[in-house]
């Protein structure tokens, strides 16, 4: 595994995508998806020119932090988050990317206002899409209704939405679950009078497609830091 070498690649895809829609490669942000990986991974990481990272649980990334702390990157939650865990998260990330619940929601503002000079936390939406039951996220159904609570509370920065959508191999029939996130930002943008400029959709095996339907982020973590880990291992 060599990680400098990954990530040119993972960025020559990032920029053809870019280009196939008429885009600058500049505008989308790559988030790599550390979770499972080791700290060292994560410096070697960054030294190669990565300054965002996506971790899945605030158990794991706490175990990891004292060691990547001093590396100026910005640290995103990316998974499921519980409330009993809202408290910390608020202290470790910068982002927490993964919101599908207005009371998930009071509790990371609450603790964000605990932290002098903290500012907002940056905060995305998360939508359910495809139906599967093992999937977290908000329903379409209630999505303004939480977009709009959001947008009232002084400590979060609703700043747009992401998806995980269901994993197919033809990455074409991926597409429209992309598209329908961006046709549900551009709702929420007229209904709130917001920019929420960040799409967040898009993985190792699909990132291409995400781009091609407008994702200003992508997650990629295989593609980056090869095979994950033994699960539990940091």
């Amino acid at each position: 595994m060599n990680i400098h070498e990954n990530l040119l690649r993972v960025r020559e895809r990032i920029a053809a995508a870019a280009n196939r829609a008429r885009r600058n490669p500049e505008e989308i942000t790559l988030i790599a998806v550390s979770k499972t990986h080791s700290a060292e991974a994560i410096r070697e990481a960054f030294d190669a020119g990565l300054r965002d990272f996506g971790e899945n649980r605030v158990q794991e990334w706490e175990g990891k932090w004292g060691a990547v702390a001093n590396l100026a990157a910005k640290w995103h939650l990316i998974g499921h988050l519980q409330s009993n865990k809202a408290g910390k998260a608020a202290k470790f990330f910068h982002a927490i990317d993964s919101v599908d619940d207005f009371a998930l929601a009071q509790k990371l503002a609450r603790a964000k206002s605990e932290f002098l000079g903290g500012g907002k936390l940056r905060v995305l939406i998360e939508v359910h899409l495809g139906g599967e039951e093992t999937k977290s996220g908000v329903a379409e159904s209630e999505l303004t209704e939480l977009a709009e609570k959001i947008c009232g509370v002084a400590e979060l920065d609703l700043a747009g939405l992401m998806c995980i959508p269901p994993y197919l191999e033809d990455v074409d029939k991926v597409r429209p679950y992309f598209a329908h996130l961006r046709e549900l930002r551009e709702q929420l943008r007229s209904r709130l009078g917001l920019e929420l400029p960040v799409l967040s959709m898009g993985m190792s095996h699909d990132f291409e497609a995400a781009i091609l339907e407008g994702a200003t982020e992508v997650r990629v973590g295989t593609a980056i830091f090869g095979a994950r880990a033994v699960a539990g291992q940091v």
